[in-house]
């Protein structure tokens, strides 16, 4: 088959990703953000300290280009053959189709304009290898019992257009009759070769055996009104899907979309400009084995049965995981109080890291959940489920194996599992997302970069979790029952340069089974309220040079940051709970308000790393009171604060410093089970 302009700068840009891994800058972020339309430059380190191969500034015209004969709509009767459907029959008029048996079969390049009903047969199209075919429905009503209403057999391309103001259905049988030795086709409309769909009107599938409609090449969608009903999978273009535009309705029992070769590099990709998509699938809803990327668009997203079909989860013991051992990197409470009961060594939950995952210091392993690996390749490049075998199950929402980009677009989401997820690389450079996830809110296995956009993970397990973390941009709200941020396994890194993170977590607020850098942007936290966890946990150093950095939660594995830091901070430690709500208000011997924040849980620890906390300046801490001004994410921006109590007064003489009701206090140097991190 004759290798498509798509398909060429599919391959040339994927060839420039590898490129892209022998070369480049190993500092975890040296560039800046700019908006959705222009690209992010830099590189960010991967999980093993190398850069990472995929980049982040990818847009749909690096991966795909529509040739005009993919988004060119208008047709005209002349010169083209006519198709009149008429119940068991046809009527055609023109050169290059036929019809037998009550089916039609097309044999030739050309246009066949089709229109009626045909109430138990096939249009079949058995071109040439050169051949280009285009079929204009224009109001039809095709059904096939036993087989695939519309089957391309053979052709260098198909263009389905769907003519303006038109309602066109296929549906199919709960079984196909096959041929001898094929497990083909699988959907309702399905093509061994190209396939591209454009037009203005509407095409309602009713897929009662497998797939709604399928492409085992390069599946171009530019526009036009889907609803789709698939007993398995709803929209799959085997090599590639790419989306201009369009409304899509889905309801699979499957995936929604997905793009299935795991074999070539350069296949197996999902491309979306944008449009608008309600999809509700049983098991991912928009994978692809290699790239997806999405560049605008608003999506409805509802997997697995969402968030209340989750699988429950509970955190491996205290910080979620084996920490860093006994000792090594972890502050304790300076007012000797205990730190909290490590978790029962021979206990299951130690032994049992939830959904798969791995204790402290092991890579992660997100292969172990179920559907997450590709399937076994084949020889020509199926996946298992392609070839026939069983296929493992996910109920991702956004899932990619190697690389998921995110521009721009307008996501709602409710997913049994990870909403945001790849084996590899994810990048978020815009998008307003509203999500709800059963297990982690966004999830990389190397690296993840959040240069943009607006998210609120209303509900997760964890929130944000990856070898390598990324901010320098954006807006993030962050709910979850374990760690809010997490980067996990072994040399993990979480770098803040940018952007506002607000984290509400039931585990450790802010972790890493690394470092943590932090050179500007804000972060809050809220949480947790368990003393085996901690607002922040680091098991190696967290530099602060920049940007603020303030959070209440629990004080049993509480820490700062390092005292090898720039920017000074202090944490203070209560002698009793503080109720969720409670002021904490900071201000200098001048009275200069350095902070008033409103945890969102009670509290009995308080840090803060602000660029107005200097060395040698006295400071006073309150308790309670009110401010008139406006809160944001708890955290008081203007206004006068008044009535409330004053707890200490001390003077700030170290980089990072531990402040009791009595004054400035010696770290506790017992250290308890460190590196919280629930999966790693």
């Amino acid at each position: 088959m004759r290798e498509t302009t798509a398909r060429k700068r599919l391959a040339i840009a994927l060839m420039s990703m590898a490129v892209l891994a022998g070369c480049g800058n190993t500092a975890a972020n040296n560039g800046s953000n700019t908006d959705a339309a222009t690209t992010v430059q830099g590189t960010t380190a991967s999980y093993d300290g190398t850069v990472a191969s995929q980049p982040t500034d990818l847009k749909m015209s690096d991966l795909v280009t529509f040739d005009e004969e993919d988004t060119a709509s208008d047709w005209s009767a002349s010169g083209a053959t006519t198709i009149s459907l008429g119940g068991s029959d046809a009527t055609i008029s023109g050169a290059g189709a036929a019809a037998e048996n009550g089916s039609v079969k097309i044999t030739a390049a050309g246009t066949y304009i089709l229109s009626g009903t045909l109430s138990d047969g096939q249009i079949v199209v058995e071109a040439g290898e050169e051949d280009r075919v285009r079929l204009v429905l224009n109001g039809v009503d095709i059904t096939d019992s036993d087989n695939a209403p519309i089957y391309v057999k053979s052709a260098d391309k198909t263009v389905i257009t769907l003519a303006t103001g038109t309602k066109n259905t296929v549906t199919d049988g709960s079984t196909y009759a096959l041929e001898a030795d094929s497990d083909e086709p699988t959907a309702a409309i399905f093509s061994k070769d190209d396939l591209s769909i454009n037009g203005t009107g509407s095409l309602t599938v009713h897929a009662n055996d497998k797939d709604g409609i399928a492409s085992k090449d390069d599946l171009l969608i530019a526009e036009g009104t889907y609803t789709i009903k698939a007993a398995d999978d709803g929209i799959v273009g085997k090599d590639l899907i790419a989306i201009k535009a369009g409304t899509f309705d889905i309801e699979a029992t499957g995936d929604g979309m997905k793009s299935s070769n795991d074999k070539d590099a350069d296949k197996g990709v999902i491309a979306i400009g944008g449009g608008t998509f309600h999809i509700v699938s049983g098991n991912d809803g928009i994978q692809a084995e290699t790239t997806l990327l999405v560049d605008g668009g608003t999506y409805d997203l509802s997997t697995g049965g969402g968030i209340a079909n989750a699988v429950a989860k509970t955190e491996n013991g205290p910080g979620g995981g084996m920490g860093g051992g006994f000792g090594g990197g972890r502050g304790g409470r300076p007012d000797g109080q205990p730190m909290g009961t490590p978790p029962d060594m021979g206990s299951d939950e130690m032994l049992a890291p939830p959904d798969g995952g791995q204790m402290n210091g092991a890579a992660p392993d997100e292969a172990a959940n179920a559907g997450d690996s590709p399937a076994a390749a084949t020889e020509d490049g199926d996946s298992a489920a392609d070839a026939g075998t069983e296929e493992s199950t996910s109920s991702k929402s956004l899932k990619a194996g190697v690389n998921l980009v995110i521009n721009d677009g307008d996501f709602t989401i409710d997913s049994a599992e990870d909403t945001l997820h790849s084996n590899g690389a994810v990048t978020v450079n815009g998008g307003t997302f509203g999500i709800q996830s059963g297990d982690d809110g966004v999830h990389a296995d190397t690296v993840l970069t959040i240069a943009g956009g607006k998210l609120d993970i209303k509900s997760s397990y964890e929130g944000l979790e990856a070898a390598t973390i990324v901010v320098s941009g954006g807006e993030m709200n962050v709910t979850a029952s374990d760690d809010g941020v997490n980067g996990s396994g072994t040399n993990a890194h979480v770098s803040v340069s940018g952007g506002s993170l607000t984290v509400n977590a039931g585990g450790d607020g802010l972790d890493s089974n690394g470092d943590i850098e932090m050179s500007g942007g804000t972060v809050i936290v809220s949480g947790p309220t368990n003393d085996g966890n901690g607002t922040i946990d680091y098991d190696g150093d967290f530099a602060m040079t920049g940007g603020l950095l303030i959070g209440a939660g629990s004080s049993g594995m509480a820490q700062s940051t390092s005292e090898d830091s720039s920017q000074s901070a202090f944490i203070m430690t209560y002698s009793s709970t503080q109720t969720a709500g409670t002021l904490v208000h900071v201000e200098d011997s001048q009275g200069n308000t350095i902070a008033t924040f409103a945890p969102a849980k009670d509290y009995t620890s308080f840090v803060i790393s602000s660029p107005d906390l200097k060395q040698g300046e006295t400071y006073t801490i309150y308790s309670g009171g009110t401010s008139n001004g406006t809160a944001t994410n708890g955290l008081y921006a203007d206004g006068a604060y008044s009535g409330g109590t004053k707890v200490v007064e001390f003077k700030l003489e170290s980089v990072s410093a531990w402040i009791n009701e009595s004054g400035v206090t010696t770290a506790n140097t017992g250290h308890g089970m460190g590196g919280g991190g629930g999966r790693r």
